[in-house]
């Protein structure tokens, strides 16, 4: 029993390395990525990502297997759902800050004794400030990772109820999922910050083009998501 319960811990961490690298999960990231230019914060975006969709996990889990709840599929598609109009939303946010290069601001000056107001036009690379505060910039990763990992979560609670013996070795199990996903994320957003990183100094307008390509990506994968649920029988 020891043995085998070992090996399901040894699966359940390949599984959520595997699990970080779904089509609609790497479109997310991808999408966050971009706006960072730092390759350090771009990385450790997936990180906190894979840290969003463990601790959803792991608060359903001790829901379900505490209670032994079920989780009804109408829901679970519900929540595959808001995936859908996430993406979707992250993609159209990207493409609008892509275009808009310039933001007009009110500045107040006084010259002794007059005091006069004027606009002024910054470009986005005044306006850039994700290296001021980087942890901040980190809690969209990790709501997005929060929302992923409650539309994952059906599946993995039936999994975890049907194979593993003991509550305790569940929420074990999901904490090693979790730390699974963590890793394969990290690696994942890493690759993808590589091009970002290096065309965001010198080459401005290939960084847009390649920020407007990924936006695009994931409205359409969003829509063909969203499609696909309301078309499916089981959501009737």
């Amino acid at each position: 029993m020891e043995s085998s319960l070992y090996a399901a811990f040894a699966l359940g961490l390949i599984l959520g390395v595997k699990h970080a690298l779904d089509a609609d999960h790497v479109i997310a990231v991808s999408t966050i990525v971009t706006e960072h230019r730092s390759f350090k914060w771009a990385s450790l975006i997936g990180a906190f990502w894979g840290l969003g969709h463990t601790v959803t996990l792991f608060m359903v889990g001790l829901l379900v297997i505490g209670l032994r709840l079920t989780i009804p599929p109408k829901l679970a598609l519900g929540l595959e759902f808001l995936v859908a109009l996430m993406l979707i939303f992250l993609g159209g946010s990207i493409i609008w800050r892509s275009f808009l290069r310039e933001r007009v601001h009110a500045h107040t000056h006084a010259h002794n004794p007059e005091t006069h107001t004027h606009f002024h036009l910054h470009g986005r690379s005044e306006e850039n400030h994700s290296h001021s505060h980087p942890f901040r910039s980190m809690r969209k990763p990790f709501l997005v990772g929060m929302v992923h990992g409650l539309a994952g979560s059906a599946a993995l609670m039936l999994l975890v109820l049907t194979t593993i013996p003991s509550p305790l070795a569940g929420l074990a199990y999901i904490v090693i999922f979790g730390a699974g996903s963590v890793g394969g994320m990290l690696a994942l957003s890493s690759m993808i910050a590589v091009p970002f990183v290096l065309t965001a100094q010198r080459f401005s307008l290939f960084n847009r083009w390649i920020r407007v390509v990924a936006g695009a990506a994931s409205i359409a994968f969003g829509l063909i998501l969203g499609w696909e649920i309301l078309s499916s029988k089981s959501l009737l």
